[in-house]
C-alpha cells in the first residue's frame, strides 16, 4: 500500500502552496512583490490550472494573480471562472478581464485608452473618441479601444458606429461581454428588438450575472410578446 504521507510530499498541492505565499503579500497590500513572486514562480499558465482547484480561496488566490500579470491567454480560463459557483470568483474575474483588456494593446495605445476612458468619464465624448482612434491607430488589433470608442459612440446615439466598433471588439475577442452587452443596446435603441434579445442572450451565455442585462433581456421579450397595434 502506498504512503499517504509519502505521495503527498512527492505531490505537493502547488495551489494552496501558491495561496500561502501570496495571500500575506496581497493582505499588506504589496502588489509588486506579489507581482514579481507570481512571474518567478508561477507562470501564467500555471495560474489557469488553479482556477479549478477545489478551493474557493485558491481560486480566488488564482484571480487576483491573473489580474497582476494575466495576459490575453488567460481570457478563456477567466470566462470559464465567470460561471464560478463562488460569488467572490465571479467578481475578481469580471474585474480580472476588464483589466487584462485594458492593457492588451501596445504602450502608447494604452497611454492613448486611459486618456480617452479619462474623458469618457467626464461625458467629454468628442476628445474621448479622438483619443480611442490615435488608440486604435496606434495598435489596430487593440479589442477594447474599439469597446471603448462604441461606449462613445453609444452615449452620442451614433449607434450604427458603436455597432460597428463592438464588431471590432468582438472579432478581436470573442468573449468580451462588454461589447456583446453594447450590441444588445445598440439594436435595442434601433428597435431591432430581435437582434437586441440575441445579442442579450449571447451576453448572458458568456457572463450569467450581469443583471442589468437580464433586465434589458425582460423588456425586450416584453416588447417582442405585446401584439402589434
Amino acid at each position: 500500500m502506498t504512503n499517504i504521507a509519502s505521495e503527498q510530499q512527492r505531490n505537493p498541492d502547488e495551489g494552496q502552496e501558491y495561496l500561502d505565499i501570496l495571500e500575506p503579500l496581497m493582505e499588506a497590500g504589496d502588489l509588486n512583490r506579489a507581482a514579481e513572486c507570481i512571474k518567478q514562480s508561477w507562470c501564467g499558465g500555471k495560474l489557469c490550472t488553479f482556477l479549478t482547484h477545489g478551493e474557493p480561496e485558491v481560486r480566488r488566490a488564482a484571480v487576483m494573480g491573473l489580474t497582476l500579470v494575466g495576459n490575453i491567454q488567460a481570457i478563456g480560463p477567466l470566462v470559464a471562472a465567470l460561471h464560478d459557483t463562488d460569488l467572490r470568483v465571479y467578481e475578481l474575474a469580471q474585474d480580472a478581464l476588464w483589466t487584462i483588456w485594458f492593457r492588451a494593446g501596445n504602450a502608447q495605445a494604452c497611454c492613448h485608452l486611459k486618456c480617452g476612458a479619462h474623458h469618457l468619464k467626464h461625458g467629454n465624448l468628442d476628445t474621448a473618441t479622438e483619443k480611442f482612434n490615435l488608440a486604435v491607430q496606434a495598435d489596430p488589433g487593440f479589442a477594447e479601444a474599439y469597446n471603448q470608442r462604441a461606449i462613445a459612440g453609444y452615449l452620442a446615439e451614433r449607434y450604427a458606429d458603436s455597432i460597428e466598433d463592438c464588431r471590432r471588439t468582438l472579432a478581436i475577442i470573442p468573449q468580451h461581454f462588454g461589447a456583446m452587452a453594447g450590441m444588445g443596446h445598440c439594436h435595442a435603441h434601433l428597435g431591432h428588438f430581435s437582434d437586441a434579445r440575441r445579442y442579450y442572450y449571447k451576453t448572458l451565455e458568456i457572463n450569467p450575472r450581469m443583471d442589468g442585462i437580464a433586465a434589458s433581456l425582460e423588456k425586450i421579450l416584453a416588447l417582442l410578446e405585446k401584439p402589434a397595434a
